[in-house]
C-alpha cells in the first residue's frame, strides 16, 4: 500500500519519515507530487487541520494521505500559539522570529508558570476511513533557548524527565517521547487492526533506535 505523508515542511518530513519507514508501505511524500501547493488550514483546532490535509491529499492524488497538525499550547498564555504555532509572528514567519515573539510575550512570566505542551494530531484518510490520534508531550518554556538540534520551538521547550530542551536530544530521544512519536506509534495501532501487514508500534521504537 501507498501513502502519502501530506506535508511540504522539510524538518517535519526528516522527523516523521525514520518512524513511518517501518510501517510496512511505501511512503511518499508532497516532493512526489510538486503540482500540489500550500493546503490551506484554517481548522479552528488541530484535530480539523490534521483532516483537511489529508483529504486534500487524498483528493489530489487518490492514495491514502497521513497528515499531522502540531502546535505549542503554553498555559500562562491561555493556550496560545496553539492552531497558530507555525505563523505565530506572522506570515513567512521564521522559527526564530517565532521563538522571539513567544520569549516576549512571556518576559514577566515567573519560571514556576511557565508550564507548556506540544500536541500533534495525526490523521488518516483513504476516502473510505477516517482515523486521528493524538500524542502530547508536557514541559516549561525556558527563559533562553539551548540546544541547536530540533526546529520550531524545540530550543526552549524543556522536558524535566529528561533534564533536557528537544533541541538537546538525539533524534532517537526525541521520538521515544516527543509528541509526533506518540502520535504515530497511536496511529499505526489503528491501521494494523485495518491492514494488517502495517507493523506496530513496538516495532516503531525498535527500528528507529
Amino acid at each position: 500500500m501507498k501513502i502519502v505523508l501530506a506535508t511540504h515542511n522539510l524538518d517535519k518530513r526528516t522527523e516523521l519519515i525514520p518512524l513511518l519507514d517501518p510501517l510496512g508501505v511505501q511512503l511518499l511524500t508532497l516532493e512526489d507530487f510538486p503540482a500540489i501547493g500550500n493546503i490551506v488550514e484554517d481548522g479552528e483546532t488541530f484535530e480539523k487541520n490534521a483532516l483537511i490535509k489529508a483529504k486534500a491529499v487524498f483528493s489530489l492524488t487518490g492514495l491514502p494521505a497521513l497528515a499531522d497538525d502540531t502546535g505549542l499550547e503554553v498555559e500562562a498564555l491561555k493556550g496560545a500559539p496553539g492552531v497558530y504555532s507555525a505563523r505565530y509572528a506572522g506570515a513567512h514567519c521564521s522559527y526564530t522570529d517565532n521563538v522571539r515573539k513567544l520569549l516576549t510575550e512571556m518576559t514577566n512570566i515567573a519560571p514556576g508558570n511557565r508550564l507548556a505542551k506540544f500536541r500533534t494530531v495525526m490523521a488518516f484518510f483513504n476516502g473510505s476511513l477516517e482515523l486521528t490520534t493524538e500524542g502530547t508531550v508536557e514541559g516549561k518554556i525556558l527563559e533562553q533557548p539551548k540546544g541547536v538540534g530540533g526546529f520550531g520551538y524545540d530550543p526552549v521547550f524543556y522536558i524535566h524527565k529528561m533534564n533536557k530542551t528537544f533541541a538537546q536530544m538525539t533524534t532517537y530521544e526525541k521520538s521515544k517521547i516527543s509528541h509526533r512519536g506518540i502520535a504515530v506509534r497511536k496511529m499505526s495501532e489503528l491501521l494494523s487492526h485495518h491492514f494488517p501487514f502495517v507493523h506496530t508500534s513496538e516495532s516503531l521504537i525498535k527500528e528507529t533506535a
